[in-house]
């Protein structure tokens, strides 16, 4: 019979998400960055089976790092959260639980019709990027919702508020999501020609083909490899502030991750810097084309 896991996270030692650039908004453009976050709370990683390492391995490595010429020196407007996806996944609905995870869940009417956290990848992560259970037994509902209080709603209630600016500003909004994907999943998809970049609009729902096209073509003419719409049509942040009739899209941004990093050891290999320097040039370009738009 596995045991019960109790601990409370102290939230006040917690920088839980930087933003830049967003007291005065230059471009109708955020970047949302939610899965590149390295900081775990001490009494979470008191409470897992795991290392530090393990637990990194479904992070969007370095997502980040890679904008920051863009956000730095473009003025562009950003948001990261800064805890890792393996404490909470801010890219799920709030119902993507699993009720089997808690000895203290309240009740069973919620999250056990959703496929991801079925598969242990709801927004409490059940499992590890290969598999394996991050915890040694059930854990306390009580402090999953402490979680959402603190980590996933202040993540979506800045999220909310920033759309809201820029629509006020320049009558319209576009929130890139902006991820990484781990290479065997794009090489299960193509082979050849190696997936580089996958553009996830919904099937062409989430924003206006030109803003599609324009990120496609301006990566395809440095020579990347886009798709779109596969292997990631687009995820919650995607689909939740996706609301074209109130001027609100969004696009989502997945980089292969072989292209920048050692998936191995997370770090930057050789052509970070010139990956860094294209991908940076695009969204500022995106940014000016959105003034124009």
């Amino acid at each position: 019979m596995s045991e019960n896991i109790d601990f409370r996270v102290d939230y006040n030692k917690l920088k839980v998400m930087d933003e830049f650039n967003t007291d005065e908004l230059k471009y109708p453009l955020i970047l949302s960055i939610p899965h590149c976050g390295t900081v775990f709370p001490e009494e979470f990683l008191r409470a897992v089976r795991h290392d530090v390492m393990t637990l990194r391995k479904n992070e969007d490595i370095l997502v980040y790092d890679l904008l920051e010429p863009a956000i730095r020196d473009g003025g562009i407007a950003a948001i990261k959260l800064n805890v890792s996806r393996s404490f909470i996944d801010v890219n799920r609905a709030k119902v993507e639980l699993d009720p089997n995870m808690f000895f203290d869940y309240p009740r069973e009417d919620i999250g056990l019709n959703q496929q991801r956290s079925r598969y242990g990848l709801g927004i409490i992560h059940k499992v590890t990027a290969d598999s394996r259970p991050i915890y040694a037994g059930r854990i306390s509902y009580k402090e999953a919702e402490e979680r959402i209080k603190n980590v996933y709603d202040v993540y979506h209630g800045r999220l909310k508020e920033l759309i809201a600016r820029t629509i006020d500003k320049f009558g319209f909004c576009l929130v890139l999501d902006c991820h990484s994907m781990p290479s065997k999943i794009c090489s299960i998809i193509s082979e050849s020609p190696r997936i580089d970049y996958c553009l996830g609009n919904l099937f062409e729902q989430s924003c206006p083909n030109k803003i599609s096209f324009f990120v496609e073509n301006e990566l395809a003419k440095r020579e990347y490899y886009v798709a779109k719409n596969r292997p990631y049509s687009g995820a919650y942040i995607t689909f939740n502030y996706c609301e074209p009739r109130k001027q609100a899209h969004t696009l989502q941004l997945e980089i292969n991750r072989v292209i920048y990093a050692d998936e191995n050891t997370l770090e930057k290999n050789s052509d970070f810097q010139r990956v860094s320097y294209d991908l940076s040039k695009v969204v500022t370009n995106l940014a000016n084309f959105l003034l124009d738009f």
